[in-house]
């Protein structure tokens, strides 16, 4: 079947919008139903792409619209069908984005389900022979009745391919490459691995839709032989492992509702052994140790976005039991058994969607069940101290690397570094008056080289006596003596208080400290 047959089908009424004439002789492989911002890792080769434009919205609409058309573009698609559904009407800045990356454009009006265009293509490539082809009517009652029995997806795709004359491989996978499971006969697969062939689109892959809060637990049955299966039959398959998947995640509600008891537990000073134990026990945890604590955020994302994420990552870690729930604050949090260590797999957590930050946290294992609520704790400052020191990309944060003055800082929250920035410091950080600047630089200088005059004069190339002089007056201003200890420390926070974390303050501080003293060694070694 190729572009212009499906767009001369009457009783679709497609309108088409732009293509140049040559690109619809084009053959048509398969369909593909996406609202993602970035459709090209479930987009294969000649395949026609139905878009209801969800993603789309009018502030940035000609930058959404390039992106996604992009991704079709690299992912060879054949032709773009766009749902006027959502926004009346196709926007002009998808119809230009067509243009620039010769891919045709065609409009579905508001009353044409998808579904009819998926079942006019398949209809047409199998011909009347792909109704012998789909699930046969002995092995979907089979399925039908796994699902009421609460079977797992392991049972369902063994059952569904069973009818073959030959072994199918065929696997269902998350998108951060986790096996949830596999056929008999297929090999192992790594995260890596099998998120790359997710992302390639090698294989025939058929997104599972299931009512799941988190994109990230999202299932997708994956064949590597695009041929063994016929399109049709892997949508009925893929169909009831989303009913498996909804059962699963209804199931799932008691064990979140377990998790925010212990939650609160831990987040309550002086939690009795006896009620930790019980609750432990209640989340199927065991009542020895030692446990892992991790916290997770995603900002002001959607409910249950964190916590998805979360059990993700524990899950591909191969915890083993846990227990995933909410704080009494909202911060999403889990308890697993074991020393288990998330910071491997966390990157493919948070590459399964680009446009969330993912930041978590997680410190000590803790020894017994008391000692949970210090493990909290250490989870929760390594939190505050990934959001700070990433501001703008996904990071796990481990308490255990805070292992400096400057790393241990990113653990308190902006607002109380801004606030003690401020109370130390005083009028030398007062914008307004120049005539601190070079009061602030010197004090930088003589901290960054260990209080010793003659480098901070080299450094700064100037006279002693003048280092003298500026010294003496920071000293008078802030009121502290630059000959103790003590007061170095104080003023040396306050100044790494200043700086951002995350590299991007106007101050450059922490920059401006760490040439000063890298000048400093120099000036040593000669």
């Amino acid at each position: 079947m190729h572009v212009e047959h499906l767009l001369r089908d009457e009783t679709l009424g497609l309108r088409l919008l732009w293509a140049d004439h040559a690109l619809l002789g084009r053959e048509i492989s398969g369909v593909t139903v996406t609202d993602l911002e970035d459709p090209a890792r479930f987009v294969r080769s000649g395949e026609v792409v139905l878009s209801g434009l969800v993603w789309w919205t009018p502030e940035g609409g000609r930058g959404k619209a390039d992106r996604f058309v992009a991704g079709l573009g690299d992912a060879d698609a054949a032709v773009l069908l766009a749902g006027e559904e959502t926004h009346g009407a196709v926007p002009d800045d998808l119809i230009e984005a067509c243009a620039r990356h010769d891919i045709p454009l065609a409009a579905v009006p508001a009353d044409v389900m998808f579904r009819a265009v998926t079942d006019t293509v398949y209809l047409q490539q199998w011909g009347e022979l792909s109704r012998h082809h789909a699930l046969p009517e002995n092995a979907r009652a089979r399925l039908g009745r796994l699902v009421a029995q609460d079977a797992g997806p392991g049972a369902i795709v063994a059952a569904a391919f069973a009818h073959f004359g030959r072994a199918v491989v065929a696997y269902v996978l998350t998108p951060t490459g986790r096996t949830v499971a596999a056929t008999e006969g297929g090999g192992t697969l790594s995260a890596s691995e099998a998120a790359a062939l997710l992302a390639d689109g090698t294989g025939a892959t058929v997104p599972v839709d299931a009512d799941v809060a988190s994109p990230y637990e999202r299932w997708h049955l994956y064949l590597p032989e695009p041929g063994a299966a016929p399109p049709r039959m892997l949508h009925e398959v893929a169909a009831v492992l989303g009913r498996c998947q909804e059962t699963r995640s209804r199931r799932r509600a008691a064990d979140y509702q377990a998790a925010d008891a212990l939650g609160a537990l831990l987040a309550a000073p002086g939690a009795e052994p006896a009620s930790l134990a019980a609750a432990l026990r209640a989340c199927g945890l065991p009542v020895e140790g030692p446990y892992r604590v991790i916290t997770a955020d995603t900002g002001a994302r959607r409910a249950g976005l964190a916590e998805g994420a979360l059990a993700e990552a524990v899950a591909l870690a191969g915890a083993g039991p846990a227990a995933v729930g909410r704080l009494p604050d909202g911060t999403a949090f889990a308890v697993v058994p074991g020393a288990v260590d998330v910071s491997e797999v966390w990157p493919l957590v948070a590459a399964c969607e680009p446009s969330v930050l993912l930041h978590g946290g997680h410190g000590r294992p803790a020894a017994e069940p008391p000692d949970l609520v210090g493990a909290l704790a250490e989870a929760l400052y390594a939190l505050t101290s990934a959001r700070n020191t990433a501001p703008d990309a996904s990071l796990l944060g481990d308490a255990t690397s805070l292992t400096s003055l400057d790393t241990l800082l990113t653990g308190v929250p902006s607002e109380v570094r801004t606030v003690y920035s401020r109370t130390v410091l005083g009028p030398l950080i007062d914008a307004v008056s120049p005539s601190t600047a070079p009061l602030l630089e010197t004090l930088k200088a003589f901290l960054a080289c260990d209080g010793s005059w003659v480098r901070t004069a080299e450094a700064l190339h100037l006279h002693v006596n003048t280092v003298h002089y500026r010294i003496q007056r920071v000293e008078h201003i802030t009121g502290r003596d630059l000959s103790r200890l003590a007061d170095r420390l104080d003023l040396w926070a306050a100044l790494l208080c200043r700086a951002d974390p995350g590299g991007r303050g106007a101050t450059s501080d922490r920059a401006s400290m760490g040439a000063l003293r890298a000048r400093s060694s120099t000036s040593r070694a000669r």
